[in-house]
């Protein structure tokens, strides 16, 4: 486990001697062609889940949005307060022409264990960004009222992606893209202990082993 600043600049070094060498053109490719994912995946904050390590991918391959607990707002008028989250979703979807958006939640999620908490602090940062994702704590509750505690935080974790999901189909050039066929949204859960990635069927209405 990395502890220590140190061991990053040592990290540094040993990318730098991968990416940067006179033989790997990966790099000078990203930097003459600019970046040009198809991929934009809006995912967690949680040291544990990383995208470009659980999917393998290489520099370049994802365009990625990490947030407490991987949530999506719903379109909100311009001016007031700070939107990083749709700003880079914006970005991702008109400027860059991603084809595909990926909500990838995932099982022991902190955000979404503080949601479910009764004390869960109403004036913290946490409290109120967890917000956006009440719907799916209330379907919890009104749903599983007897489930152990693991599995009803489970159910939120995957209820919490749906809510996203339909919270981008709230940004216009989102639903435009989607409904052309241009655009394609998927909800993902990475279970961190069995090692399995799901995926979201709306045929079924549940997630199912990818």
């Amino acid at each position: 486990m990395t502890t220590a600043p140190q061991q990053l600049i040592e990290g540094f070094r040993r990318f730098r001697e991968r990416h940067f060498s006179q033989d790997d053109a990966l790099y000078r490719q990203l930097v003459e062609e600019g970046q040009t994912p198809r991929i934009l995946v809006v995912a967690c904050c949680d040291s544990r889940v990383d995208p470009a390590i659980v999917l393998d991918c290489a520099p370049g391959d994802l365009f990625v949005i990490r947030n407490v607990a991987n949530l999506v707002p719903p379109v909100e008028e311009r001016g007031g307060g700070y939107h990083g989250t749709s700003a880079a979703l914006e970005f991702g979807v008109r400027k860059l022409g991603v084809s595909h958006v990926i909500v990838l939640g995932h099982a022991h999620c902190g955000g979404i264990r503080a949601l479910m908490q009764t004390n869960n602090a109403a004036d913290s940062f946490v409290g109120d960004w967890m917000q956006l994702a009440e719907e799916a704590r209330i379907g919890v509750e009104r749903d599983l009222p007897n489930a152990t505690p693991e599995a009803r935080l489970r159910d939120c974790e995957q209820r919490s992606i749906l809510v996203s999901m339909r919270n981008l189909m709230t940004f216009p050039w989102v639903r435009e893209r989607v409904e052309k066929g241009e655009l394609e949204l998927h909800g993902w859960y990475f279970d961190i202990e069995q090692g399995l990635l799901l995926n979201y069927d709306a045929a079924t209405g549940g997630f199912a082993p990818l």
